[in-house]
């Protein structure tokens, strides 16, 4: 009887586990057209962005066709004083180019979906498979409340947990 009991649960455990709807992402994405830099608008709190505002993330295609990335931001209490981290991401799955890898210290890599991407390339909603990471970030350091709300609404129908978004600020010179 244990052992039928401990069966079912394993079950269970692993039909949960595999069952869990991940974020849609787009089917197409130009990369050359991604490149550049992006406002961060809007985050999931995160460790590494605390405390920062005016943060951007720049993307450069490389030779090799990988991405270099670097994000930017200055301190909230002491805007003169800035971080950045630059890192590599790239395209595990060239059939699936919204699915992206990022690496900013080796071994170590993330995902980096893009979930919802203007079409002309003025916005874009990013994100994980774990729900844990979420951006939207724009080409002007401000977004029109219109396709805030959008965004965010795409991010809950892809199943994220909006209420503790921070919005960014984007104050700095």
């Amino acid at each position: 009887m244990k052992r039928t009991i401990l069966i079912f649960m394993a079950a269970m455990l692993l039909g949960c586990v595999y069952s869990q709807k991940t974020p849609s992402v787009e089917s197409s994405v130009n990369l050359k057209r991604y490149s550049g830099t992006w406002f961060e608008i809007a985050r999931l709190p995160n460790s590494f962005e605390k405390k920062l505002k005016c943060i951007t993330a720049t993307y450069t295609i490389r030779n090799d066709g990988k991405i270099t990335v670097l994000n930017q931001g200055h301190n909230i209490n002491n805007p003169a004083k800035s971080s950045s981290a630059k890192g590599v991401a790239w395209i595990p799955d060239l059939k699936i180019p919204a699915k992206l890898k990022v690496q900013f210290f080796w071994p170590f890599s993330g995902d980096y979906w893009i979930i919802h991407l203007d079409k002309d390339y003025r916005y874009v909603l990013v994100g994980d498979p774990s729900y844990k990471y979420l951006w939207i970030l724009c080409r002007e350091n401000k977004m029109d409340e219109a396709s805030y709300k959008m965004l965010l609404s795409k991010a809950v129908e892809n199943g994220y947990d909006v209420k503790n978004i921070i919005r960014v600020e984007q104050d700095c010179k």
